[in-house]
């Protein structure tokens, strides 16, 4: 297929090594962190050895972490949304062929021109690093690694990631899981990969049939807080507006959306189904409970199997590093 693209002899921070660095080492590539972790206990609890390699680049291209990193510090300088865009737009592209960037391309019948990918952002700042790539890199730096690194780089500079409802539009959890369970993930990552509400936000156009006509009874989903129903109403009065996710601490990176789902103060319905659901309820009582620490350890270890989904080797399928991100080598210009 043209949109299997993006060889590398081993493509390198597409692999969730990523998220463990950002969010258990917090890697010196982003300019420190400004946070006192404990020591990294990484290997003890993560198989490093059997993903993809975090420093592919080291000697092919030894400015590629400065180049992401600028580029994205410049681009969310101006718009700091970009950050959960971006996240956003990887995991769209990891869920629908593997994480192979296709969904970058722009031409009739691909990914980026489908309905559900009318309101993914990020696309001008991978095309400008890619064009800044290669500058100092030519035909090395696959654009799956950029969209990757990029993603890393802007969750870190921004505290935490967004993650979308971004897989089909079956919106109960038994279709969540069938879906997870396609890319080889399990109940426990839906839980946890849920967790990353804790930061974000929504469109108001998403909630607006909770608030105003629940199952077409004119009314507003019982399952909701009704203070927090109230909330939302006032927050919620146009489709374009937005709201936070996590009503309680939006900005950090905590177990707090656990505590929400357990008040009726999920904005999803997606959220909300976690807790009443019995396959999921147990998880979501548990995690608040835990240390922080243990969630972003297990939030890491999901993601690895989340963006492993999929890359193309040289191993498997056929794919090019394109010199424009949005085209096909093969197409003309």
């Amino acid at each position: 297929r043209e949109n299997k693209e993006d060889k590398t002899m081993k493509l390198t921070v597409v692999s969730a090594v990523i998220l463990v660095v950002v969010f258990v080492a917090w890697p010196v590539s982003a300019g420190g962190s400004g946070h006192e972790e404990e020591e990294d206990d990484t290997k003890s609890w993560f198989p490093l050895d059997n993903l993809l390699s975090l420093n592919y680049y080291d000697k092919s291209c030894p400015n590629f972490e400065k180049i992401v990193d600028t580029k994205v510090r410049q681009w969310t300088k101006s718009d700091p949304s970009l950050g959960p865009a971006l996240l956003r737009l990887l995991f769209h592209d990891c869920g629908v062929t593997g994480c192979d960037a296709s969904v970058l391309l722009d031409h009739e019948g691909s990914e980026r021109k489908s309905p559900a990918s009318k309101t993914l952002r990020g696309f001008e700042l991978i095309d400008d690093i890619k064009s800044e790539m290669e500058k100092s890199c030519p035909k090395l730096v696959s654009c799956a690694d950029i969209l990757a690194a990029a993603t890393r780089s802007a969750t870190y500079q921004l505290g935490g990631p967004y993650w979308p409802n971004a897989y089909g539009r079956r919106r109960d959890i038994t279709g969540l899981l069938e879906t997870f369970q396609s890319y080889g993930l399990n109940v426990l990552d839906l839980v946890i990969l849920s967790g990353a509400h804790t930061i974000g936000k929504a469109y108001c156009g998403t909630i607006q049939s909770r608030l105003y006509n629940f199952n077409a009874t004119h009314g507003t989903d019982p399952s909701i807080d009704p203070k927090f129903a109230d909330y939302l109403r006032r927050k919620c009065r146009w489709a374009a507006e937005t709201v936070y996710l996590d009503v309680e601490t939006p900005v950090v990176f905590d177990n707090q959306y656990y505590i929400n789902l357990q008040k009726n103060m999920g904005v999803l319905t997606t959220d909300q189904e976690l807790v009443k659901d019995p396959r999921t309820a147990p998880l979501v009582q548990a995690f608040p409970e835990q240390p922080a620490q243990m969630f972003r350890h297990q939030f890491a270890v999901s993601m690895a199997k989340l963006v492993n989904v999929g890359v193309i080797t040289a191993e498997d399928r056929i794919g090019e590093i394109r010199r424009v991100c949005s085209k096909s080598n093969s197409r003309p210009y």
